[in-house]
């Protein structure tokens, strides 16, 4: 498939670049040791954004169906602090809403049942929908009802269909990584019941560019949204924002309500405009907010490999913990392999045994830290740096430290 030519949410002519971050392997692409040797393929990771609706996205380079396989390797539940993190939003929405056994929620790309897990104890009706077949069968093994399906408006009238309707529909990170944004947020639309409520968390575009966050993009993120962004693409399908939060998650991501324009029954509330009020200072409707990123991302890679450099020449050795989609995307476009990290860790099992797309780095238990007593951890999800600080404390028993970026690359004790 080739780069979008027109923006995939207004159909404006892509004229204007982001960021582009040469070629890359897809993230989520886990290499097994007996495929090192194969030809591995690389794609495009340059961004465009939208002159006339400031959408920032790719172009759609492998379909949904190739980045979401059977053999998927992401499991929500591996992440301590996204488990605190759903069942908090949990506790929050069930009173919010009302929600009991009378009601359903719907959560699109659902995973392995991490959040729909917490709605089900509090007695409330469940869905999930997860394209990844593996991912689904362990949601289904832990009692989420899950379709194994990719979600749309084809697929909301199917349910519409059969008589199901969601009072709360959830979508937390899928709305960046859905190629067809406008027949998704329609078949979030026809799948809501009259009086329902849709939220959904993204990365905001904004935290992106404040925090040099280029290793967010990568090919299973086709979109990266500001309010701006994702408050059109609600309205063009008769759906209202009327609610926002800011959130740590992710380096800083937004929570947006919304429901139906003609039928819903709650009030815009001030943080909504607060949010749009920032956003305009910061410049997000403006062109020249989005020139210049790329340098900053170039000096941000030197920085990078100076900083390696000078770690492997000073005879420290470098691992890396976690295997995540931004870390891949780090070490491809800096050139990282194992020349500067020996290996990289993940609690992951999925992970294990495996290696980095491109860098072809390995991927072990997080025991060859303790066994190996590196005297550099990098932590390659840096949005989960003090969590893993945290449980990485006995790398200090041998004078161990860890690195990070923040937005730049930083030690810390």
């Amino acid at each position: 498939m080739s780069a979008a030519k027109t923006c995939r949410l207004c159909g404006a002519l892509l004229e204007r670049v982001f960021v582009d971050l040469g070629m890359s392997p897809i993230s989520n692409a886990f290499l097994r040791g007996e495929e090192l040797e194969e030809m591995e393929p690389f794609f495009s990771l340059r961004t465009m954004v939208c002159s006339r609706c400031f959408l920032v996205q790719l172009g759609e380079f492998r379909r949904p169906e190739e980045l979401f396989s059977e053999d998927y390797a992401y499991f929500s539940s591996y992440s301590d602090s996204w488990l605190r993190h759903a069942e908090t939003y949990a506790e929050h929405i069930v009173p919010r809403l009302a929600l009991d056994q009378d009601k359903l929620v719907v959560e699109i790309a659902s995973n392995d049942g991490y959040l729909l897990r917490f709605f089900k104890e509090r007695g409330v009706g469940v869905l999930g929908i997860e394209p990844a077949a593996n991912v689904a069968a362990a949601a289904v093994e832990a009692g989420i009802p899950t379709m194994t399906r990719f979600f749309g408006d084809d697929l909301a009238g199917e349910l519409v269909a059969a008589g199901t309707s969601a009072d709360l529909i959830v979508g937390n990170n899928v709305l960046a990584h859905v190629p067809q944004l406008n027949d998704f947020v329609a078949g979030l639309r026809r799948l809501l019941s009259p009086q329902g409520v849709i939220t959904l968390e993204f990365p905001h575009l904004v935290r992106l560019i404040e925090g040099n966050q280029f290793d967010t993009i990568y090919h299973e993120h086709f979109s990266y949204f500001s309010l701006y962004t994702a408050e059109q693409a609600l309205k063009a399908h008769g759906l209202a924002l009327f609610d926002v939060e800011e959130l740590p998650s992710h380096g800083g991501s937004l929570r947006v309500y919304a429901q139906h324009a003609d039928t819903g029954a709650y009030d815009v509330v001030e943080r909504v405009r607060g949010v749009r009020r920032s956003e305009a200072q910061f410049g997000i409707d403006r062109l020249e907010t989005y020139e210049r990123f790329g340098e900053r991302v170039d000096m941000a890679k030197r920085r990078l490999l100076r900083f390696l450099i000078d770690a492997r020449d000073a005879g420290r050795t470098v691992v890396g913990y976690g295997a995540p989609a931004k870390g891949n995307t780090l070490l491809n476009y800096c050139g990282i392999g194992r020349d500067f990290i020996d290996y990289t860790v993940d609690l992951n099992p999925h992970k294990q045994g495996r290696y980095l797309p491109g860098t072809h780095i390995p991927i072990r238990d997080p025991d060859e830290i303790r066994r190996t007593q590196p005297a550099l951890v990098f932590i390659l999800p840096w949005n989960l740096r003090e969590e893993v600080i945290e449980q990485l404390a006995f790398v200090r028993e041998w004078g161990g430290r860890f690195a990070a970026r923040s937005p730049s690359i930083r030690i810390f004790p």
